[in-house]
């Protein structure tokens, strides 16, 4: 009996972004998607040296999104507490927050290793809407290149794109 408690306790590991992506990728609420970088369509030759190597950084955007509706507010509150959880892990290094309570809330976090940044995580609400997180997964990005190319990706045409769905979470 011990041995399996003890199997079973080693076996039960603290929820990550990734566990929490698999688990409701299907579920009810949720809708999600991953996606390469090139779906932004984005011109390489107009891009500066330092750009372009930002968005070679960049392998994938892996987006998921819980969609409120009039009969899901109790398991939006839940699922929100969740993620929200999850992000409190120190691994999790806050850069940026903004937004407000009337349109929405944002806060952009990373896992980085100095100045090389393995993942950026962007979670946002709105009270209206419900909650995304866009987890954008790379190979050694850098934080003052990858802002650099949000510069670029402010004139991409997201209303036309299959992020268009996501996007009210982050304005």
């Amino acid at each position: 009996m011990l041995i399996l408690v003890v199997t079973l306790q080693s076996c039960n590991q603290d929820l990550t972004l990734q566990t929490y992506y698999v688990d409701n990728e299907l579920a009810p609420g949720f809708t999600s998607l991953d996606v390469p970088i090139s779906i932004l369509d984005i011109d390489e030759e107009a891009l500066t040296k330092e750009q372009l190597e930002a968005y070679e950084s960049i392998e994938k955007l892996s987006l998921i999104v819980f969609v409120l509706d009039e009969s899901n507010k109790e398991q939006m509150d839940i699922e929100y507490a969740k993620v929200k959880a999850i992000l409190k892990d120190p691994k999790y290094e806050e850069l940026m927050r903004g937004g407000n309570s009337t349109d929405g809330k944002f806060v952009i976090k990373c896992i980085a290793d100095g100045e090389d940044v393995e993942e950026f995580i962007l979670f946002g609400n709105s009270e209206t809407s419900g909650f995304g997180v866009i987890r954008v997964l790379g190979d050694d990005m850098n934080f003052n290149k990858i802002a650099e190319l949000a510069k670029v990706l402010q004139n991409t045409d997201i209303e036309n794109s299959p992020l268009e769905k996501f996007s009210g979470f982050f304005n």
